[in-house]
């Protein structure tokens, strides 16, 4: 049975704007915005009746009985989104990072008080990626998720192998392109990929995971070195993210970059794009692919989940509540490449064997097998160094 959904929004941006005019033409469901709470008093397209600056005014309003944040700050959305919890209201949010570093009272917050937090946005895009893992792939059959879940990162990688860019030139178009932000950081160094990958691994294997225990390493340090040695290879480099099922109900995650074949599905994900390849026993490798970032992408997942909502729709966390969840392993060995000038900057490195190896007058490289839980070891001090690692991909098959 559908329900009136009147809406709180928060932020009214490109995102916000694009998710009110969609509402305006859209009858098939009984939805309306009737507040919008921003920072600042401006010239907008909408009457200055449409908006609020204190959040209290939405959320102390019996009248609205869903709440939308689509702002930036993870701390204010933490708290605008607790609260509407807490006072009983449906929440749609598009905060990655908020929604990953808090799951565990988000979980809660959401049985407590009966209602439904829905963040389809969050990840991927226009990809409907949680709610087919939710749904579709809600059974013992998953193998593991892959994906290039980053558009910022992934057309910065794109330009400099198919248009022969440097790293610097590229991140400046990403920027003058608004896919990165002035401090790039949060997308190149991994991070924006990790919070969705953390969401994800919940939706996978129903295992909910500190962000700061997942091995996690960026773009920024790559060299025209590493560029040309995956050219000769035949390899691209992408910022990969991935969870995968273990023996004995244990799963592996991290985040790195990655030689990628020909042959891979994501090999040919490009520009501000992601993909996500699904393995499973039953079905083999299924892969989804589409926009990952943008007003309409963004925009139209948000729509899905103010749609879904209406129907009375709530994720029912099936692995995690059915099934237990399954026990996040750090044991793994995965096959690392390293590049790296300095002798000294390798001795951080406990490889358990070694499988090809480079000395040269400027850069030399070490590729070979290591434990995550070794890499997490020196987690802190990667960045530091004056060096380039990633994953060969050789031994793995998706």
């Amino acid at each position: 049975m559908k329900q009136k959904l009147n809406i709180g929004l928060f932020g009214f941006g490109v995102v916000g704007q694009g998710l009110y005019e969609v509402l305006q033409t859209s009858p098939s469901f009984d939805a309306e915005i009737s507040k919008i709470c921003v920072k600042n008093k401006k010239e907008r397209s909408l009457a200055d009746h449409f908006f609020c600056y204190e959040a209290d005014e939405i959320l102390n309003d019996d009248s609205i009985n869903t709440v939308v944040e689509l702002i930036d700050n993870a701390d204010e959305a933490y708290h605008i989104v607790k609260k509407a919890l807490q006072k009983g209201k449906h929440v749609v949010s598009a905060n990655k990072k908020m929604l990953a570093e808090n799951m565990p009272e988000m979980l809660q917050l959401q049985k407590e008080n009966k209602v439904s937090l829905l963040y389809e946005a969050s990840a991927c895009g226009s990809i409907p990626i949680i709610r087919n893992l939710e749904e579709y792939y809600d059974n013992d059959l998953l193998l593991s998720v892959t994906g290039i879940l980053n558009g910022s990162s992934n057309y910065i990688l794109s330009k400099i192998f198919d248009h022969n860019q440097s790293y610097q030139s590229a991140l400046k178009d990403a920027q003058d392109l608004g896919f990165a932000e002035s401090d790039p950081s949060f997308d190149v160094e991994g991070y924006d990929s990790l919070f969705k990958l953390i969401i994800l691994t919940l939706h996978s294997f129903g295992t909910v995971i500190d962000p700061k225990d997942v091995l996690t390493y960026g773009i920024s340090n790559i060299s025209d070195f590493d560029i040309q040695y995956a050219r000769e290879k035949d390899y691209k480099i992408k910022l990969v993210a991935q969870v995968e099922r273990l023996q004995d109900k244990n799963i592996s995650l991290f985040v790195l970059p990655r030689f990628v074949r020909k042959d891979k599905y994501i090999y040919s994900v490009e520009d501000e794009f992601n993909g996500v390849v699904i393995k499973g026993k039953a079905y083999d490798k299924q892969f989804m692919f589409g926009k990952g970032a943008g007003a309409h992408p963004t925009g139209s997942a948000v729509l899905s989940d103010i749609t879904a909502l209406a129907h009375n729709y709530a994720y029912e966390y099936k692995k995690l509540n059915y099934s237990g969840g399954f026990n996040y392993s750090k044991e793994k060995a995965i096959e690392l490449y390293v590049r790296y000038k300095n002798s000294d900057d390798l001795k951080h490195f406990n490889f358990e064997s070694i499988s090809e190896e480079y000395t040269g007058p400027d850069n030399s490289y070490k590729i070979g097998l290591i434990k995550i839980s070794e890499l997490l070891k020196i987690n802190s001090k990667l960045r530091e160094l004056d060096i380039f690692i990633a994953i060969t991909g050789r031994t793995l098959n998706y």
